[in-house]
């Protein structure tokens, strides 16, 4: 029997266009880019997908080989999805821990990745962030997950305006069982090695970083990053946090349009049948 594949949903644009990639963070789903998919639906083909064990993907997990979860086996996943729909190349949208689902991709099959639009990007875990996980990990299996993530989610996005990011996250996350949290939860010990790889070694992929100003637990390890690639280019969205995408969304939209649009095949056509 074939894998199961991660629930999707396709919007095919009726002209020939790009396809766009949207990856949501870990315990959210593709309901997080509600704000985004008529503005992306309007000028591109889009892919929809929940991440293993997350939406509408959770029932996939019993299907799945046992082994070790690590960012390559979840990315792995939609890389089988992507081939399934034949869909050669793209550009991804991230958010959070979607972002390094995206690199990661990027560093297993670069050509596939036209564009990477990285919102809410974790690049480094600081030592507070670092010492929330330890914390986290020694009580996982004596705090039930809820209340665990819902301390992550209101000290990563403290501030009253951040309600609606908060409360949609920690929604998403209810769909959750303990044990998919636990093994996701784990994940987390993989960040810092891992792009510390990724900072050493740059893709030449067009990167474009969309923060919040006060996403203050990963704005400053952002700003080293784009500063040390050359393709990357940093956007800094004022009085927004973490979660860009739904907080400060006409922004968020604005700027990864304009890039997308920038980078994409139908636009140069357009270019040069108007010259």
């Amino acid at each position: 029997m074939s894998q199961a594949l991660l629930h999707h949903k396709i919007y095919r644009h009726p002209e020939p266009r790009d396809w766009v990639v949207l990856v949501h963070g870990a315990g959210g789903s593709s309901n997080i880019w509600f704000r985004q998919l008529k503005a992306y639906r309007a000028q591109f083909n889009v892919l929809l997908l929940d991440l293993r064990g997350h939406g509408a993907s959770k029932e996939i997990v019993k299907h799945l080989i046992e082994g070790k979860y690590c960012f390559r086996s979840v990315t792995r996943d939609v890389l089988q999805l992507l081939d399934h729909l034949r869909i050669r190349h793209a550009h991804f949208v991230g958010i959070s821990l979607g972002t390094i689902v995206i690199r990661t991709l990027a560093e297993l099959e670069p050509q596939r990745v036209k564009t990477m639009v990285l919102g809410g990007a974790v690049t480094r875990l600081n030592r507070f962030s670092q010492v929330l996980v330890k914390v986290g990990n020694a009580l996982k299996n004596v705090v039930p997950y809820m209340w665990l993530y819902r301390l992550f989610a209101w000290i990563i996005m403290p501030k009253k305006a951040q309600a609606p990011s908060r409360h949609l996250f920690i929604r998403e996350a209810h769909r959750l069982c303990q044990k998919e949290f636990k093994r996701w939860f784990r994940l987390a010990a993989e960040v810092n090695p891992l792009m510390r790889y990724f900072k050493e070694k740059e893709l030449s992929i067009p990167t474009l970083y969309i923060m919040g100003d006060n996403d203050h637990m990963f704005l400053k390890p952002v700003k080293e990053m784009a500063h040390a690639h050359r393709h990357s280019n940093l956007a800094v969205i004022e009085d927004c946090g973490h979660v860009c995408n739904v907080e400060k969304a006409e922004d968020f939209n604005s700027l990864s349009l304009a890039f997308l649009t920038e980078h994409s095949e139908f636009s140069a056509v357009a270019t040069r049948r108007s010259a």
